[in-house]
Formats: structure tokens, C-alpha cells, sequence
């Protein structure tokens, strides 16, 4: 009972021994990852079409949800950029950006997102994130991160520009070009070329003049903090907002409310597929990370634990007035960097947003929105891997082609579109691989017991008696293949007496898979030719055995394939001819 206590409560499994020592070191990194987290949760309520306090009510309550059932000690859930712009393409149809309709959805997407990963991880369905393959997953995040970029150009040039696709973002953004701000460009501009800076050389300077390297890299992903304080005092005290310069306005004070999300059904059918992608995202992207970073303290996480912790996670930001959230990878970093041990850390950085929300609110309305967008556009250029596109056609066509196919229309479409083609995409793939399965007629190497391809190994062969090794499980999409390759042998090799099937890299043969076995005995014993196994794994035997199958196999099935070979006496053998 206390395990399994312990395993939906990870908590319990060290709070008991939290120490002082500990505690000064999750509150080190709590202040680290609060300073960089003010900042970027208005920049990405910005990017999802919200008012900036939902991105401030998202880094709350939702951290110490996560805290309390989540397995990773340093991943740092809040709002994140490709969930915050998947939130904008879904809520785009709904309402106004920024109205209480608007909001009202987003409150909705969130506990509709965080029901969904909750219940998948109940039924520990964690393994589904296994169908996005990396090059998809890679290509839909490059995609996002230009579609980010462009979004923020508007802000940074002083216009109103929109659009859920990249020609439509363009478009807008030349068609406004005219009615620019000079003075919101200079802040922008200033904000974009200081931050990126700071990014480039701030670190390898900082170190030159002797400060350790972990406090001038803490010191560095600091810097949006630097140009948020600098950019609110000259909008201050310049009055910036009379010439034009558009601000983060008034931000209401205090914490948030907590209550119910609209319970209107039509709006809750219309948001399952978008909460379904962003949870599927969310989750692939907050496993990486987690499992990056524990894996350099030799700790590991639980998948299936985690979908809980993020969906409770994503019930608390609903419940509380906040958006999507998901791990981040650049504050989890810093945290993992700062020296946080422990989920307190974030329960400790979620006390530091409240104080900074009851406290700085006012200060905050000056804070160009310029400036949060040249902050999300140097936060997304680390999401932009563009020669990953050339590494993975060169390895693999297929894969480098889905990725493309992806990227392209993610940019054009839109991410719905492009997530949702990369999902099919990635199970097509898996499907088209598996439905024609590596085999090989294999021979021995002379002199030992030891079995290869014939076609790239000088090996002792045998008309009268082929090895064929099936190098994958047998399945539904696979059988019928294995049946025409069998067939094909049979037809290339009129000598042959015996086909021996070499199994030792099938570790599942299913219902369809049986009866093509059934099939294959039956037409090889019509042409007079025995078939036999070798090195079945136990568990596919045991299942194999339930059947009549073994009663009707025309041969034998050995325990190896040297057993085969020593069976059917074969000598002298020729030797093959590798390609």
C-alpha cells in the first residue's frame, strides 16, 4: 500500500529526508528561476493572445501541482513557447484575443489538456508519445519557432500584425509596414541586439575576468531580466507610451481566483483536438528534458507519473485562470544549473510569482511589449535547427522527408495542421518500415557456429537446405510479406528440401502472423519441402504451443541454428559469393 502511495505521491519518497542544506539550495535556485520567469511568462500570455497576468496565474498553483506528483527533481513547469502559440491557432476561431471569452477558452484548453494527460497517465499510456518520431517532433519545433519569431516582428516594429500561418504573418506585417513606430523599433531593436549579445559573448567575457563558469552562465540566461528593468525605467521615465510606444498596461494585482473553467460542452468539443496536440506535445517535450537532466544526476523519471503531474498540473492553471504549461527547457536548465535537488524548488519559485504579483504589478505597466518580444524571438532561435533538415536526409530519405514535410506545413498551414500531419506521418512510417521486415539467407563461417548474410560474408551455403533469418516481430502488417519472401526462396532455389527459419530476433508473432505461418508450412509441404525453426524465444514458444501449429510443423524446431545445420549433415557446402 505505502508503495503505491509513494509511487503516486513521489514526494513521499524524499521529503523525509529533506535537510536545511537542501532547502538553501532549492531556495537559491527558486529566486534564479523566478527572476527568469517573470519576464517570460508575460512575453508567452503575449504570444498566446492573453492578458499578462494569465501568464503570471499559469506559474503558480500549476508548480506546485507538479511538485507534488511529478518524478523529476529540476524540470520547471509553466508557460513555454510552442504551447502558448498552439493555444493562439486554437483560440484564433473562438473570440477576440484578449477578450473574457478568449481567456475563458484558454482557462478551458488548459483543464481540457490537463484531463487528458491525467487520464492517460492513470492508464499509463505514456508509451503513445513513443509514436511522434524525433525528426517530426524536431521539424514541428523548428516550424514553431520561425512562426514565434515572425509573430513578435509586429510588436517589435510597433504594428498590428496577425495571422495563424507564416505567408498570412508576411502578409500582414508588409501591408502595416508603413504606420511603424520609430521609437518601439529602437526599443526592440536595442532590447533584440542586447540580448543577443549577452547570448554570443557575455558568458566567455565574464569568465575571462575570473568569474566561475556556472555563475557567469547564471549571470548570462539573466539578461532578459536586465533589459526588462532597463526598458520599464526609460519607458517610465520617459513617458514612452505618449510617443506611441506600446505597453504591457495595467496588470491587475493580486492572486488569482480560484473557480470553475465554463462548462459550455460546444466549447469543450470544439477544444479536444487542439488540447489533444498540446498535451502530446507538452509531454514529449517535458520528458526530454526531464529525462536529459536526471540522467546526468543518475536519476530516472516515470513517464507515466509524469502525465499525471502535467495534467494536474495543466487542472491547477485551469482552475486558477492560467493557460497551457508544460516543462521548459531553458528555465528547467537554469534551475538544474542553480543547484535546485528538489520539486520544492518549484513550489518555491511559485511563492516568489506571488510575491512578484502582488508587488510589481504596477511597475509592469510600463514594460514595452517590445521588449517581450525580442526576449520570446532570442528564447525561440535556440528551437530553430534548420541543418538538422540536411543531417537527416542524408541518413535517412524517409525520415528527412517527413521532417520537411512537417516543417513545410507547419509554416504554411499552420500547427494544428503540421502537428497533426507529422503524428501520421510518424505512424506511417513506423507502419511502412514493420510491413516490410529485413530478412536474410544466411550461411556459416567456416570453421564456427556462428551465422551471416550471404550477400556480404563469404559463408558455407547449402541448395538443398536455406536459412532464412526474419530480423523483426511478425504482425499483422509484416505476414503477408513474409509469405511472398518464402515463396520467392522457393521459387529461386528448386533444390531445396528444407527451409529453416531462424528466429531469434522475433520477439512476437501475432494472431495474423500464425496463420501466415500455417500458410507457409502448408504450401512448402505441397512442394515437398519441411520447414523448421530455430532459436524460437520462449516466450513466442509458449504461445506457439497453445496452437496446433507445432503439431502440424512439417519439421522440427531446434535450439539454435548451428543444431539446424548439425542436423542436416550439410557437407561438404559451397562457399557464397558476398555482393
Amino acid at each position: 500500500m505505502s508503495n503505491q502511495l509513494t509511487r503516486f505521491l513521489p514526494i513521499l519518497s524524499w521529503l523525509k529526508d529533506y535537510k536545511s542544506d537542501t532547502f538553501a539550495s532549492d531556495g537559491l535556485a527558486a529566486v534564479i528561476v523566478t527572476l527568469m520567469l517573470v519576464p517570460q511568462a508575460l512575453a508567452y500570455a503575449l504570444l498566446a493572445g492573453l492578458p499578462p497576468e494569465v501568464g503570471l496565474y499559469a506559474s503558480m498553483i500549476p508548480l506546485v501541482a507538479y511538485a507534488l506528483y511529478g518524478t523529476s527533481a529540476t524540470l520547471a513547469v509553466g508557460p513555454v513557447a510552442v504551447a502558448s502559440l498552439m493555444t493562439a491557432s486554437a483560440l484564433g476561431g473562438i473570440a477576440e484575443s484578449g477578450t473574457p471569452e478568449y481567456v475563458g477558452a484558454a482557462i478551458v484548453l488548459a483543464t481540457l489538456s490537463g484531463l487528458m494527460l491525467f487520464v492517460m497517465g492513470v492508464l499509463r499510456l505514456g508509451f503513445m508519445a513513443n509514436f511522434l518520431s524525433h525528426p517530426v517532433i524536431s521539424g514541428f519545433i523548428t516550424a514553431s519557432g520561425i512562426l514565434i519569431a515572425s509573430s513578435q516582428l509586429g510588436h517589435l516594429l510597433g504594428i498590428q500584425s496577425g495571422g495563424h500561418n507564416l505567408p498570412e504573418m508576411v502578409q500582414g506585417i508588409w501591408q502595416q509596414l508603413p504606420g511603424s513606430n520609430p521609437v518601439t523599433l529602437m526599443i526592440g531593436g536595442g532590447t533584440l541586439l542586447f540580448l543577443y549579445s549577452c547570448r554570443k559573448f557575455l558568458k566567455r567575457s565574464l569568465i575571462r575576468t575570473g568569474l566561475p563558469e556556472r555563475l557567469a552562465d547564471l549571470t548570462t540566461k539573466a539578461a532578459p531580466v536586465t533589459a526588462v528593468i532597463a526598458t520599464t525605467a526609460a519607458s517610465w521615465y520617459f513617458d514612452l507610451g505618449a510617443a506611441g510606444v506600446r505597453l504591457v498596461g495595467q496588470v491587475p494585482g493580486g492572486l488569482p481566483d480560484i473557480r470553475l473553467p465554463s462548462m459550455n460542452p460546444d466549447l469543450w468539443a470544439t477544444l479536444v483536438p487542439a488540447a489533444f496536440l498540446i498535451s502530446l506535445v507538452g509531454f514529449v517535450e517535458s520528458v526530454s528534458v526531464a529525462q536529459t537532466l536526471a540522467a546526468k544526476r543518475r536519476q530516472r523519471i516515470e513517464p507515466d507519473s509524469e502525465l499525471i503531474a502535467l495534467g494536474l498540473a495543466n487542472v491547477a492553471a485551469g482552475f486558477s485562470g492560467g493557460s497551457p504549461v508544460s516543462g521548459g527547457f531553458s528555465r528547467s536548465v537554469v534551475n538544474f544549473e542553480a543547484g535546485a535537488q528538489t520539486p520544492i524548488a518549484g513550489i518555491l519559485t511559485a511563492l516568489g510569482i506571488a510575491v512578484a504579483t502582488l508587488t510589481l504589478t504596477g511597475i509592469l505597466a510600463f514594460l514595452p511589449k517590445a521588449t517581450l518580444a525580442a526576449t520570446i524571438i532570442i528564447a525561440v532561435s535556440t528551437l530553430i535547427d534548420l541543418p538538422a533538415i540536411r543531417r537527416t536526409l542524408a541518413y535517412s530519405p524517409a525520415d528527412g522527408v517527413a521532417m520537411l514535410t512537417t516543417i513545410i506545413l507547419t509554416l504554411l498551414q499552420g500547427v494544428e495542421t503540421g502537428i497533426t500531419a507529422g503524428v501520421a506521418l510518424s505512424i506511417g512510417l513506423f507502419l511502412y518500415r514493420t510491413s516490410r521486415p529485413h530478412s536474410a539467407v544466411i550461411g556459416r563461417i567456416p570453421g564456427t557456429e556462428h551465422f551471416r548474410n550471404v550477400l556480404r560474408h563469404e559463408v558455407e551455403v547449402d541448395d538443398r537446405t536455406i536459412f532464412l533469418r526474419v530480423d523483426a516481430n511478425l504482425y499483422f502488417a509484416n505476414a503477408r510479406y513474409l509469405e511472398d519472401r518464402v515463396l520467392a526462396l522457393v521459387s529461386d532455389n528448386p533444390d531445396m528440401k528444407n527451409l529453416v527459419l531462424a528466429c531469434q530476433a522475433v520477439n512476437e508473432i501475432d494472431a495474423s502472423a500464425l496463420e501466415s505461418f500455417e500458410a507457409i508450412n502448408s504450401r512448402l509441404a505441397d512442394a515437398g519441402i519441411c520447414l523448421h525453426l530455430a532459436e524460437v524465444k520462449g516466450p513466442v514458444m509458449d504461445r506457439l504451443k497453445t496452437t496446433h501449429f507445432c503439431d502440424e510443423l512439417t519439421g522440427q524446431v531446434f535450439l539454435s541454428t548451428y543444431d539446424a545445420w548439425k542436423a542436416f549433415a550439410i557437407k561438404p557446402a559451397s562457399l557464397s559469393q558476398p555482393a
